[in-house]
């Protein structure tokens, strides 16, 4: 089972929104099952899903030192893969979950503001050694600000191609506990999921990849 974890030390980046949309998005593309925690103590993502119809995907609780062990029940018992969201602080804490992902999600508007609060995000995550990718979520589609935050993030670290751009629909959707993909699966918003989701994929398989390799280095100089 693969874990992605959503991380960022900045409050009203889009973590619970893209949480919830790549666990949908992941599941209708046959990554399923997928299981979502809310480690944030507001509970906006389990307020997302207890309002959802759908049953998929799952919602899972769990301690925070219960978490790990939590996940290697959902991994025996075939998940293909567990979302997680994190609280807007950069606790010892949150760097315990951040060490349990296979890929770091660091969302962040294009602001100057948001842009100079990723500092200890990134600190924490390069600190547990995890690979991670930026976000950037609720642009203004062709801004020129844009463009100049990709720039700026591209020189912490690598950045999501699929830019989340700032539209109704993700709030109207996230209201009832549903997706823009299951507003309008043809909408602009729901093309922008789809091609985080398959960054996202490309980079969980990159990672898999890289554990593989490495074991087989230890095997052979162990």
């Amino acid at each position: 089972m693969k874990v992605v974890v959503l991380a960022s030390a900045k409050g009203g980046v889009g973590k619970t929104t893209l949480a919830a949309h790549l666990a949908v998005h992941s599941e209708a593309a046959g990554t399923g099952p997928v299981v979502v925690f809310d480690t944030d103590p507001q509970g906006s993502l389990a307020a997302w899903w207890n309002a959802r119809a759908a049953e998929a995907p799952q919602f899972a609780t769990a301690a925070l030192a219960d978490l790990p062990a939590r996940l290697a029940d959902l991994k025996a018992a075939g998940f293909g893969l567990a979302v997680i969201d994190t609280p807007p602080a950069m606790t010892e804490a949150i760097a315990a979950v951040v060490r349990l992902a296979d890929l770091v999600l660091v969302p962040s508007r294009p602001s100057p503001v948001d842009l100079r609060a990723l500092g200890p995000t990134v600190d924490l995550v390069e600190a547990a050694g995890r690979p991670f990718a930026f976000v950037l979520t609720q642009a203004k589609a062709a801004a020129r600000l844009t463009g100049q935050a990709v720039a700026v993030l591209s020189q912490h670290g690598p950045v999501a191609p699929s830019i989340i751009c700032d539209r109704v629909d993700f709030a109207a959707a996230m209201t009832d506990g549903r997706t823009v993909g299951e507003l309008d699966a043809k909408s602009r918003s729901a093309g922008e999921i789809r091609d985080l989701w398959l960054y996202v994929e490309a980079c969980l398989g990159a990672c898999l990849h890289a554990k593989k390799k490495a074991r087989k280095k230890e095997m052979v100089h162990g």
